[in-house]
């Protein structure tokens, strides 16, 4: 199993169909406001995973109820319900999707075209059902729920396994010692300008308006992308940082995520300056 899910992660002949998949989705999801919100940034991390447990959730009462029989109006509203959510779910983790690097993006479309194969096997259970025709409808919806069971199997590959729209910067907390550490003299620091710092070998994106001093993690939390390259910009009269690599933006002054594709805050650490020295602590 582990080399078939490496030949599929190096498979770049998938590359001709995820290229303009990728390039289309992102014309189509054009709006900031739509993308952000399809991936999560109000809530705090990814919508499509909550979204997904609803829809997977619903197929999996649907197949209890099925093996149980005599419960076919029970089965018929779970499928129902599966299928009205499957496509906000397959949207949000589309919009996820086309934010991933190559090797993620080819796991991640063969997930996504298992994942519509079982929408259409509910689909077509449902409009059975709703014919009285539980029979057959219930051996759609088995084959629907088989071929969801591979859909999840490969989603828990790209989020464990390849970490995608993993807060990838929180890690790195793990790295820091507890206790306060110097990271710059604040006669230093340029005013409303972030520069890059480290603690030990942890690199830091240091921030001063005025008295107050932020210092967050420089490792941007969707891919890895160095905070300290992108561009300071103004959000709602916020100043934040922008990723250079995705454009996920965030506030300088306390990390929060205001503009994806992260769905996660940005981790702070804890700041205070003695002797004119600005010191940083964990969280």
């Amino acid at each position: 199993m582990k080399q078939l899910l490496t030949r599929l992660e190096q498979a770049s002949g998938l590359d001709r169909i995820s290229d303009p998949l990728q390039k289309a989705l992102q014309s189509a999801l054009k709006p900031r406001m739509l993308r952000d919100a399809l991936h999560g940034v109000q809530v705090g991390h990814p919508l499509h995973p909550a979204l997904a447990s609803f829809t997977l959730g619903s197929m999996t009462s649907a197949a209890i109820l099925d093996v149980l029989r005599g419960q076919e109006f029970p089965a018929t509203l779970m499928v129902g319900g599966a299928v009205a959510s499957a496509p906000i779910t397959v949207l949000a983790g589309a919009n996820d999707w086309a934010e991933l690097d190559a090797e993620q993006r080819r796991v991640g479309l063969v997930h996504m075209l298992v994942n519509a194969a079982s929408v259409g096997f509910y689909t077509a259970s449902l409009l059975l059902r709703l014919r009285g025709d539980h029979a057959r409808g219930r051996l759609l919806g088995f084959a629907g729920f088989c071929l969801v069971n591979v859909g999840a199997f490969l989603g828990g590959h790209l989020a464990y396994k390849q970490g995608a729209q993993v807060n990838q910067a929180a890690t790195q907390l793990h790295r820091i010692s507890d206790g306060w550490h110097p990271v710059a003299d604040i006669s230093a620091l340029p005013h409303g300008m972030p520069v890059s710092r480290s603690i030990g070998e942890v690199p830091v994106l240091v921030y001063r308006d005025g008295d107050r001093v932020s210092v967050l993690l420089e490792r941007c939390g969707h891919e890895t992308g160095p905070l300290g390259e992108g561009r300071v910009v103004d959000v709602d009269g916020d100043a934040c940082v922008e990723c250079p690599w995705h454009g996920s933006t965030f506030r300088l002054a306390d990390g929060l995520v205001m503009h994806g594709p992260a769905g996660s805050d940005q981790p702070v650490l804890r700041t205070r300056v003695v002797n004119d020295v600005v010191e940083a602590n964990l969280p």
